[in-house]
């Protein structure tokens, strides 16, 4: 057995020495003891020697791809992870296309490595929280307290020296501590939890502004956790405020709501030609005042059937007329297979005006906000108190939201008949555009759950027609 050890488990340069050395002299993976921090796995294994001189050593070949897996992969903290890439490489020299074989179980665990180790390096980037101190000679210093998963101190140094360079701070971790001076990065011993102060003076401006920026119209408390987990709130200052935010988000999405209709003093209108017109004068929120043309709703007047999207896209509001680009072409091939009429149909958006960015000529779709729906809703209530449809088809939860005032959940609550308290019946379901961004396995697997949910539509509409009213 061969021994091959690496001073630093972080240290890439020195796998990559021992490994080409190791393949040179033809060291087959179990014939190796890998092992990291000056130890040896192996009691019983002996240093690597050098190659052989009477033979000609093997040519040591990897892709690129394999070399960038392998740097990012060898920064985890599996004792397995050092074997894995060697091996990975042995079998590279008979099979150079190997990463291509996504059921291979090496390369699947060499791929998982690799993005765990960039999530970590997300993690730490995002949730390191410097807090105030006074150096020695009176100058101020930024110390945060972190605690990674895996071997990526040094691989974020330059993040957060780029990042600060201007000023001095510390990062204290369990395995070692980064320092910048504003001159040059320097390393530490490891630090504990209790080196860190545990805040400081500006603590509550983080916090309130935390508290600011916290939309309750768009909490989704899975989500939040997924990509903040609750292992990492004990550094975050914010964290504390959490709770509580929660506790009041519907208080709060409640009142977002009433501001917006308290906008609106005028009564109701009291035609489609009259909500058309008031549309196109309407600038009581920044989409309205973005310079692009209010899109109407179109269709029958006395529609059973309403169909609701998040708003007009680029081709919509060149046209003057909902759903005519891609995602209209698609929302209609979907309705003639599921065999709904569009034509019998009224059409319409949540908001009416198109948001975007520019993006050189192109205009970039970009979201509405929950206020800015909810602004809208006003006009979006008058089209429905006027067309008085049995059955909406709410795409996407901006449509949604502007129907019932709430953002739902569009994984839990499509294709289910949603009874509104006048009877209308609402069915949700993905906003078409949401297809188009797929390929692949997720496109086709999102493709059939629309076309199931429009089959459930063209049910719910044959009861509707048959039903009272």
């Amino acid at each position: 057995m061969i021994a091959a050890n690496l001073t630093e488990p972080d240290d890439f340069e020195a796998w990559r020495t021992q490994a080409r050395r190791l393949i040179a002299n033809g060291t087959a993976p179990d014939q190796v003891a890998w092992s990291d921090g000056g130890g040896t796995a192996d009691l019983f294994a002996l240093p690597a020697p050098p190659p052989a001189a009477t033979t000609a050593p093997r040519e040591v070949r990897a892709s690129r791809a394999f070399m960038d897996l392998a740097r990012t992969a060898v920064l985890h903290s599996a004792p397995d992870r050092l074997d894995l890439l060697y091996r990975l490489l042995w079998r590279l020299q008979d099979c150079p296309r190997l990463l291509d074989d996504a059921a291979d179980r090496d390369v699947g665990a060499l791929r998982r490595m690799a993005m765990q180790v960039r999530r970590d390096i997300h993690k730490m980037h995002a949730f390191v929280r410097f807090r105030s101190v006074t150096d020695e000679d009176g100058a101020e210093r930024y110390v945060a307290w972190f605690e990674p998963d895996h071997h990526i101190e040094r691989a974020t140094a330059d993040f957060f020296v780029n990042r600060f360079a201007s000023q001095r701070w510390s990062i204290l971790t369990p395995r070692l501590s980064l320092h910048w001076d504003g001159m040059a990065p320097l390393e530490g011993p490891p630090a504990s939890r209790e080196d860190a102060p545990s805040e400081d003076a500006v603590e509550d401006l983080w916090v309130g502004y935390y508290r600011s920026i916290f939309n309750p119209a768009r909490l989704k408390v899975g989500m939040m956790v997924k990509e903040m987990p609750r292992r990492y709130w004990k550094n975050l200052p914010e964290a504390r405020e959490i709770a509580d935010l929660i506790a009041g988000a519907h208080k709060r999405e409640a009142s977002m709501i009433a501001t917006g209709a308290s906008l609106f003093e005028d009564a109701a209108p009291a035609s489609l030609e009259a909500i058309a017109g008031g549309i196109a004068q309407c600038r009581r929120c920044a989409i309205g005042c973005n310079g692009t043309r209010a899109v109407m709703g179109e269709g029958a007047g006395d529609a059973r059937l309403m169909i609701v999207g998040e708003q007009p896209g680029d081709t919509e509001e060149l046209e003057n007329r909902p759903f005519v680009g891609p995602a209209g072409q698609l929302l209609d091939r979907a309705m003639r297979e599921a065999g709904i009429d569009r034509s019998a149909a009224y059409v319409t958006n949540a908001v009416k005006h198109f948001k975007f960015a520019p993006r050189g000529k192109l205009r970039l779709h970009q979201n509405p906000t929950a206020g800015e729906i909810d602004m809208c809703r006003w006009w979006l209530d008058g089209e429905r108190a006027l067309v008085k449809p049995k059955v909406i088809l709410a795409l996407g939860a901006s449509a949604a939201r502007g129907l019932i005032g709430r953002t739902p959940s569009i994984g839990r609550e499509r294709g289910q008949a949603l009874v509104q308290g006048d009877g209308t019946v609402i069915w949700l379901t993905a906003h078409p555009s949401y297809l188009l961004r797929l390929d692949g396995e997720a496109r086709e697997r999102e493709h059939t759950r629309f076309a199931q949910d429009l089959a459930g539509l063209a049910g719910v509409l044959a009861g509707a027609s048959t039903g009272p009213g």
